[in-house]
């Protein structure tokens, strides 16, 4: 008597398949791609909601350019969106803000994607919220998603990721909004740095120009951190 092994995958239950679909597509989303062609046990739990939010997105520059052009794929990523991939929708809401200048849509994307944890989502949540000139309670909102970045030690891992995308992803395309002189965030009268941020990163950038050495440090070194925010607010809005 011969046994069909193959017979016993009917026997694991749904939410297994689901948990193992989801480690797949968190790997590798060719891995994904692969593992729903062996079975229709792997196949259905492939269109579980937290297998299209987990699933390993390559950076831009590894994404292959026909991807966004056939039919399956766009209806593979506008699931993973509405699904809640914290990565697809930080790019999507970097897009609604400076290309297509749809704020509050882009707004309501960054905020999605910033409470999953998403630092570079949360560095640009940051950033907006803090050139809202019209509404010092979002302002305010924003210099504590800084302070917290900062505490965490993730707002160089949150500004590389978010300038990566935004100078990489639509060379050319990207419209950032204008910096005006009330946007600066540090209001003490006591403050030895107040007021120069823009001095120090006009200097930074024409030392960059120049390949020299005083291009590096930023405003790391500066002891406020309003100070340093609006030093970023200035590097945020003049993206290359």
């Amino acid at each position: 008597m011969t046994i069909d092994c193959s017979s016993k995958i009917t026997f694991i239950p749904n939410d297994i398949w689901v948990a193992i679909t989801s480690k797949v597509a968190s790997a590798s989303i060719r891995d994904l791609c692969s593992l729903r062609m062996t079975c229709k046990a792997a196949r259905d739990a492939g269109e579980a909601d937290i297998v299209h939010r987990s699933v390993s997105i390559p950076p831009p520059h590894a994404t292959l350019w026909w991807w966004c052009l056939t039919p399956e794929a766009k209806r593979f990523f506008d699931r993973c969106i509405v699904a809640g991939h914290p990565e697809l929708l930080f790019r999507e809401a970097l897009r609604e803000l400076f290309i297509r200048r749809n704020e509050n849509i882009g707004l309501q994307m960054l905020n999605s994607a910033a409470s999953t944890g998403h630092a570079a989502a949360k560095y640009a949540l940051t950033m907006t919220l803090l050139l809202r000139t019209d509404d010092n309670d979002e302002k305010q909102k924003g210099l504590e998603l800084y302070r917290e970045l900062d505490a965490a030690g993730s707002l160089a891992e949150g500004k590389a990721r978010c300038f990566s995308i935004l100078t990489m992803s639509w060379p050319g395309e990207v419209q950032m909004p204008r910096i005006e002189e009330q946007h600066t965030l540090c209001s003490s009268p006591r403050c030895s740095t107040r007021g120069y941020m823009p001095l120090l990163y006009d200097y930074r950038r024409r030392a960059a120009e120049r390949n020299s050495v005083h291009a590096f440090g930023g405003a790391a070194h500066i002891p406020c951190i309003q100070c340093r925010a609006d030093y970023d607010l200035q590097a945020f809005v003049n993206l290359p």
